[in-house]
């Protein structure tokens, strides 16, 4: 009984090792290609998802930005000043404040989409984050087309993910990634307020 057990749980282990190798393997990378989307959506936590969101508003590649999980305490002017914003950042940039996870994110995403009758989004953050948030965005609008426009953080290189700390953070956001794919399987839509990990 005990030997079965343990290979069982050998089995298992193997899986969840697979699929964590599986995951940092098909991370996504950056389009080459020329991207047009009705909007454009930056999830906060770091600068470099920021500045890219930005510079694609301003190159004319989506029609509106929004910034969503933005501090309280900052203001749209901090914003632009940090990111490099011009003209169409000034009309065309909204400022986020309820979300607070990435669940938060998609939910906020999704009122805002609906609001300007949008059809197409261009989703920018981490590319260790992109998956588990193009899984919450679909489950709350599964009728919008989504293209990943991930951004490599200063200070992380998924590259050498085996490095202790690089380890550490796709481990991490792996766990959260199997946890979104559970909730959604369940609930298609996930409920206000409900979280399963901070982004």
């Amino acid at each position: 009984m005990g030997v079965k057990i343990l290979r069982v749980l050998g089995v298992l282990a193997a899986l969840y090792v697979a699929g964590f190798l599986l995951f940092v393997a098909t991370l996504p990378t950056r389009p080459t290609q020329p991207l047009k989307a009705d909007g454009i959506v930056a999830l906060t936590g770091g600068d470099a998802r920021l500045g890219a969101a930005v510079a694609l508003l301003e190159g004319g590649t989506g029609k509106r930005l929004l910034i969503s999980g933005v501090n309280k305490a900052s203001t749209k002017e901090q914003l632009k000043h940090l990111a490099n914003g011009g003209r169409r950042f000034d009309c065309c940039a909204d400022i986020g404040y309820a979300a607070e996870d990435t669940y938060g994110n998609a939910e906020e995403a999704a009122a805002w989409t609906h609001l300007h009758h949008f059809h197409s989004l261009i989703v920018v953050t981490a590319s260790y984050h992109m998956p588990r948030s193009i899984r919450l965005f679909r489950s709350v609008m599964p009728d919008e087309k989504l293209i990943a426009y991930p951004v490599e953080p200063g200070g992380v290189d998924v590259s050498a993910w085996w490095r202790p700390g690089t380890l550490h953070l796709l481990h991490n956001e792996y766990l959260k990634y199997v946890a979104s794919l559970i909730m959604t399987a369940v609930d298609h839509r996930a409920p206000s307020g409900k979280s399963a990990g901070a982004a």
